[in-house]
């Protein structure tokens, strides 16, 4: 007799009802659970690498700045050059990093929503392709069901490859 839990009553196939919890989690078996589904896309690694980038370009943008300024031959010493290349790194940050932010948060949801649909499709398939798997090893089947249930996740695995390659093609 299987047994569901639903909040503090149970109910049983047969329609008696049980509140005995104990002898209830003794009949129920145990079920496996699903994989839990982490998105490999995280959006604060995203905004790290973002600010990363933008640094490294302000400082780039800095020291271009500063051995420019150093060139000339009026500028004697070493402070104006290193506080010009400061002034402009500083200012390139300034401009650079909200448009980097804002693309990146943007970009990151996006990818996110790509794997996500990515993930669960190919979760889908490997699901369906062992269902099909079972029934192709199960005796009671006929041989005609097992060929046409086949060939049915053959054409659908094609038709989404086309699918793909058309969308690809496309953009």
């Amino acid at each position: 007799m299987k047994v569901l839990s639903i909040g503090s009553v149970n109910y049983s196939q047969n329609g008696h009802t049980k509140t005995n919890f104990k002898e209830a989690e003794k009949n129920q078996q145990p079920v496996a659970q699903p994989a839990v589904y982490e998105n490999p896309i995280s959006r604060k690694t995203e905004r790290n690498l973002a600010v990363l980038g933008a640094i490294g370009g302000s400082a780039v943008v800095g020291a271009i700045a500063g051995g420019l300024v150093s060139c000339i031959p009026a500028v004697k010493g070493l402070k104006i050059p290193v506080l010009s290349g400061v002034g402009a790194a500083v200012v390139t940050l300034a401009l650079t990093l909200p448009s980097k932010l804002y693309h990146t948060a943007i970009n990151a949801f996006a990818r996110e929503k790509e794997m996500d649909i990515f993930s669960r499709d190919k979760a889908l398939k490997s699901n369906l392709t062992e269902e099909v798997h079972k029934e192709v090893m199960d005796p009671n089947v006929s041989l005609d069901k097992k060929l046409d249930d086949n060939l049915k996740l053959q054409t659908a695995n094609r038709a989404a490859a086309m699918f793909f390659n058309t969308m690809n093609s496309a953009q």
